[in-house]
């Protein structure tokens, strides 16, 4: 089987309130101001696919959210978006490596986030097998075509396929291509669905 891993709120706890937080305080913005601005719009989607730079990102962003911060605080605040390790969920990679399993990890990121959290978070990497990054593919979840991709590279088909996302509009995509797909909704979803299965 092949089991393909988000990483945000799947095997790494993540907040964009952090972010949020971060960025009010170094541009002196009122944080209530900051939620009411802040969507994942298209100018997200373009940085998760690798079409525009971290800077025209982080321009675009600020420009959005009206708030001044120098790109050095727009990367302070942007980091601050990981909380931690769900280490039982990285026992379970592990433990399917061992089995023989074939495990991925498939995450809809951006260069600066990959450029930081490895090296916070080495026992990601050393859990995986392979890593599908949105940005290096120029393509995101929940686009058909990289589930696709996924597939056709690790030459499984998508009944040979289990998928954890904590995005229900990803498990969706997912579902309709034919892979088992799991709506990670709290950290112990992805212990639970393995425990039922012995």
């Amino acid at each position: 089987m092949l089991y393909i891993f988000d990483l945000g709120n799947v095997i790494v706890d993540i907040d964009f309130s952090r972010v949020l937080g971060v960025w009010s305080d170094l541009g002196r913005v009122p944080l209530a101001m900051l939620k009411s601005r802040f969507q994942m719009g298209e100018n997200f989607e373009q940085h998760e696919r690798g079409e525009i730079s971290d800077e025209q990102f982080a321009a675009n962003l600020c420009a959005e959210l009206d708030v001044a911060l120098s790109y050095e605080q727009f990367t302070a605040g942007w980091q601050a978006v990981f909380v931690g390790l769900r280490p039982e969920v990285i026992t379970l990679m592990q433990q399917l490596r061992v089995r023989g399993e074939r495990v991925v990890i498939l995450s809809n990121t951006n260069r600066l986030h990959c450029d930081y959290w490895p090296s916070q978070y080495p026992e990601v990497q050393q859990a995986a097998d392979k890593l599908y990054l949105s940005q290096d593919l120029g393509m995101r979840k929940p686009e058909a075509r990289i589930f696709q991709r996924v597939l056709q590279e690790e030459g499984v088909s998508a009944a040979d396929a289990v998928f954890f996302d904590d995005n229900l509009e990803n498990i969706e995509a997912a579902r309709q291509l034919g892979i088992t797909a799991v709506h990670v909704t709290d950290a112990q979803v992805v212990p639970d669905w393995f425990a039922h299965r012995g």
